[in-house]
């Protein structure tokens, strides 16, 4: 997910690429991921995790040999879409066989791992991506994919015993597809709200339909004798309330990480690989985040962990709001790395929370339902955010004496103004654009602290400190029947 943004330059030239294809790059991977996601755990469910696994990974290897031998940019973004297919069987189905192998007492450790092999992508799709880029043709970025796919693929076949539930066999179709309907609408209209703003009525409407869509996925899902979601998980308040602190946490962090590789290039002046290595110091936070919160959680629950992660969290989003022009890199990574802390107390905890609410029969929807949430949150964090970052940023700027087309490019955005600033040797204009940026970002990281802070109040005021065992129970006894 983060590899292609460093390759979109030279696809716009190789593949005579024009903006609006450029970001169905991004788009077409992004809206299927969203689409299949509770289907492809339902696929899960019934005809075994370890089967639907090497089929996303198969198609995961497959479409990224597409991708790096296309030859158009449409070629391309079917490929992509395919990406985003086998995406969403990996994603969900990789965390559902958790509940489904580990014991309660492994389960926290089990999903601190996973949260560590998430993490680690992160800054590796830019470090990894620069050398890439430097030293081969942009098809490398895919093919990279490969030796991973080959590697999983023998350690799933290996080392993975198949699960599927023993549930009824019959699929709702509707459900299915309404459900895809509704969050390919709701992702792809917060998709175009951060590029083009909320002013646009086909947006709005594409947003508020899919919104609709989802709701009429629900009031059908308590109709149909055999639904895609079984809506009694929310009856469980570690799963409902683990699920909404899960879309927080994600929410915060993809704010962080759309704003950070900006402030790093426009206003550090550093390359996108050294950018890439200046955020090593969240993933750093995180793991050492997630090490402490799984004693914590052996000690206490999980409640502790993830009020003190929200906590640590907000703590460290407003100790980054004195973030200025001339402050150094040692500032910043402090107060990067206690962000990363704190999402590595809270987000392995928030979701032993959910998944131990999860029947072993059920793990795969309700694992691809955790995930839709936390992807709607963290492409809403962006949008909404994205939306704060760019209105601080345009009421800031100084755009005296220049041109109507200089001062529209220098208001897209930051690195765009910059651009502009060297091309026309203004030191007095690169100095406006970056403060501006500075001004946007800190009001971006008032909200995402005051969003943590909420997040301490949902755990301390709804979150119980052990799982619902008895809901978890009646649940398995209703699902057996």
């Amino acid at each position: 997910m983060t590899i292609l943004n460093l390759a979109l330059p030279i696809l716009a030239t190789d593949l005579h690429a024009t903006n609006g294809e450029l970001q169905w790059f991004a788009d077409a991977y992004n809206l299927v991921f969203a689409a299949a996601l509770l289907p492809a755990g339902l696929l899960g469910d019934r005809l075994g995790r370890k089967k639907m696994l090497i089929i996303g990974l198969t198609l995961f290897g497959v479409a990224s040999v597409g991708c790096a031998y296309a030859g158009s940019a449409w070629e391309l973004i079917a490929g992509r879409a395919f990406l985003g297919l086998g995406a969403a069987l990996l994603v969900p189905l990789s965390m559902s066989i958790i509940p489904v192998l580990f014991s309660e007492k492994e389960r926290p450790k089990a999903i601190g791992i996973w949260m560590m092999a998430n993490a680690f992508g992160i800054p590796l799709g830019p470090i990894v991506g620069g050398w890439l880029l430097n030293n081969y043709w942009w098809g490398s970025v895919f093919l990279i994919n490969i030796p991973l796919v080959v590697l999983a693929l023998f350690a799933v076949f290996i080392l993975l015993p198949e699960s599927r539930s023993k549930m009824s066999q019959r699929v709702d179709f509707i459900g299915v597809i309404a459900s895809s309907l509704g969050l390919v609408g709701v992702t792809y209209g917060v998709i175009e709200i951060g590029e083009k703003g909320w002013g646009e009525p086909v947006t709005l409407i594409t947003l508020i339909a899919g919104l609709l869509v989802l709701v009429g996925f629900v009031l059908w899902e308590r109709r149909v004798s055999h639904p895609l979601i079984d809506l009694s998980l929310f009856r469980s308040s570690s799963f409902t309330w683990g699920t909404i602190l899960a879309t927080v946490i994600s929410f915060a962090m993809f704010g962080v990480l759309f704003l950070m590789p900006q402030y790093f290039l426009a206003v550090g002046g550093v390359d996108v690989q050294r950018a890439g290595l200046q955020l090593l110091p969240l993933v750093g936070g995180l793991l050492v985040g997630s090490q402490i919160s799984d004693q914590l959680q052996s000690r206490f629950g999980a409640k502790i962990p993830i009020a003190l992660g929200f906590l640590v969290l907000a703590t460290g989003l407003i100790v980054g709001t004195n973030t200025g022009i001339d402050t150094g890199y040692g500032f910043t990574s402090v107060w990067i790395t206690i962000t990363g802390l704190g999402i590595g107390f809270a987000l392995p905890a928030v979701m032993d929370a959910t998944i131990s609410a999860l029947s072993a029969e059920r793990s795969g929807v309700g694992s691809a339902l955790i995930m839709a949430m936390r992807q709607v949150g963290g492409t809403m964090g962006v949008a909404i955010l994205g939306t704060l970052l760019s209105t601080g940023y345009r009421n800031k700027l100084d755009l005296h004496g220049l041109s109507g087309e200089a001062a529209e490019s220098v208001r897209r955005n930051v690195s765009a103004g910059v651009a502009v600033a060297r091309q026309i040797n203004s030191t007095t204009l690169i100095d406006s654009v970056r403060s501006s940026f500075i001004h946007g970002m800190e009001i971006t990281l008032w909200v995402c602290g005051g969003v943590a802070a909420l997040g301490v109040l949902i755990t301390l005021s709804f979150l119980q400190t052990r799982v619902d065992r008895n809901v978890k129970s009646e649940l398995e006894q209703t699902t057996v029947g």
